[in-house]
């Protein structure tokens, strides 16, 4: 593992670990992020813990033209009992997530220098929030980073009630025009609406 210092920059993915962990430490700033999501890497750490930087092989990912939505999804659109906008609150959907309580973590690894860091991204363009709302509460969202390219790559996402998060990524994926959707690793959420694995190779010739 290699350990990072002011100095912006990053090793070779394919020194990554087995689990995908790359370096250790350095900081969050914009230029430091925005080089990292453009190489295949992102940060991901809990409280108290070192900043660490992780590029995972496989890599789990979305294509827009395979978004899988079940029948009883349809429905819950067709209802239109949500509605949907994009970078109307960013701090309070990342601050949302942050408060999610996950299990198997002990802490969140959305910290407050992490949402400072992600929202001095949104100011300046690179990264994104969906916020769903049943009339004026906010019961889920989602926010990422757009590398400009035709990749986004989500960071993290919360609901309130059943099925509003689901919304709220259909709809973002239905109303844009990216190539890609970068889920990071696995969960059975975003499996369910058709991410799969690919191999880091193929996941940083997208980028």
């Amino acid at each position: 593992m290699q350990y990072l210092n002011e100095d912006i920059w990053f090793p070779n993915v394919n020194r990554a670990s087995p689990e995908g962990v790359l370096a250790i430490g350095g900081d969050l700033s914009v230029e430091r992020l925005f080089l990292a999501y453009k190489t295949g890497i992102f940060p991901w750490f809990e409280t108290d813990e070192p900043i660490l930087w992780w590029s995972p092989d496989p890599r789990f990912v979305l294509f827009p033209n395979k978004l899988k939505v079940s029948k009883s999804m349809r429905q819950v659109l067709r209802n239109k009992n949500y509605e949907v906008t994009i970078n109307k609150n960013f701090r309070a959907v990342i601050t949302e997530c942050a408060l999610l309580k996950r299990s198997g973590q002990e802490s969140t690894w959305i910290t407050n220098s992490m949402i400072e860091a992600y929202i001095n991204l949104y100011e300046l363009g690179y990264a994104k929030s969906v916020e769903v709302w049943n009339k004026d509460n906010l019961v889920a969202g989602l926010y990422g980073v757009d590398l400009g390219n035709g990749v986004f790559c989500g960071e993290s996402m919360f609901t309130k009630e059943n099925n509003a998060s689901k919304v709220g990524f259909i709809t973002f994926i239905k109303n844009t025009n990216y190539k890609l959707i970068d889920c990071q690793v696995y969960t059975n959420h975003l499996a369910s609406l058709g991410a799969e694995d690919i191999s880091r190779e193929d996941f940083l010739k997208y980028l």
